[in-house]
């Protein structure tokens, strides 16, 4: 089994809902001989669940995170490579290319459109590699730029980096000592900048796809029922800080 691999499938077991399953499951095998260990796994789950799903604890987790840089705006400096991270898409030949992304990439191309229209000057680098498609992440985020008004000849593609850790090594030496401004979704911006800058390189931060966007404002009394949505952003803030941590943890041996 190859590292990558290995990598995901430690992540998949480590989020939170996966944890509230395993303890479910061992609830459920040792409840006959071992009641107690049961109900304490039990509820152990419940409330790792109710928590994870309980939208004051995920906006203030998730907020901690994507708050780290604000969103761009116009500057007089002229801009040279807008980089657009990799993220997903679904490759299907019926659905007009931008249907074929999921909702980060599609959050990242429209940024970088934004940005490319402010910056005409800028060449775009779009990165990602296709996993299971035959198309790479970056030739689809490419074709929906193209597709959208950008020419062609002002995009590259680097087509094989599988994380964010790759990317930063392969487009690092391509942008050394321009001025880049670098796009993703405002979660995962801070590991991606110390990615970058591990490289040597020094972009200017560009979030999209933010998930509070008003922490501030009053809510109404549906705002703190647990719901999903709200399990799905705990899971990401999870995924986000443990990648941090992970990143320190490497920086202290290198």
């Amino acid at each position: 089994m190859d590292l990558f691999l290995l990598k995901k499938i430690i992540t998949v077991l480590i989020m939170p809902i996966n944890i509230v399953l395993l303890l479910l499951i061992f609830s459920l095998v040792v409840h006959r001989t071992k009641p107690n260990q049961s109900i304490k796994s039990l509820s152990t789950a419940i409330v790792i669940l109710l928590i994870s799903a309980f939208a004051p604890f995920s906006d203030t987790v998730m907020t901690a995170i994507e708050n780290d840089y604000p969103p761009y705006v116009k500057t007089n400096v002229s801009v040279d490579y807008i980089v657009v991270l990799g993220c997903g898409h679904n490759t299907n030949a019926e659905l007009p290319v931008t249907s074929q992304l999921k909702t980060c990439s599609l959050q990242r191309m429209v940024e970088a459109l934004r940005i490319y229209q402010l910056h005409p000057e800028a060449r775009i680098i779009t990165s990602g590699y296709g996993e299971y498609n035959p198309v790479s992440n970056a030739e689809t985020v490419k074709q929906s730029l193209v597709l959208l008004g950008v020419p062609a000849q002002k995009i590259i593609t680097e087509n094989f980096p599988k994380d964010t850790e790759e990317e930063a090594q392969l487009i690092a030496p391509r942008v050394q000592g321009t001025q880049v401004i670098l796009v993703t979704n405002a979660d995962h911006m801070p590991r991606s900048i110390n990615y970058f800058q591990a490289e040597g390189i020094y972009p200017i931060a560009a979030p999209t796809g933010y998930w509070v966007k008003n922490p501030e404002s009053s809510k109404s009394w549906g705002h703190y029922i647990p719901n999903s949505k709200k399990l799905e952003q705990t899971t990401i803030a999870w995924y986000e800080s443990l990648g941090l941590i992970v990143q320190w943890f490497k920086s202290l041996f290198s």
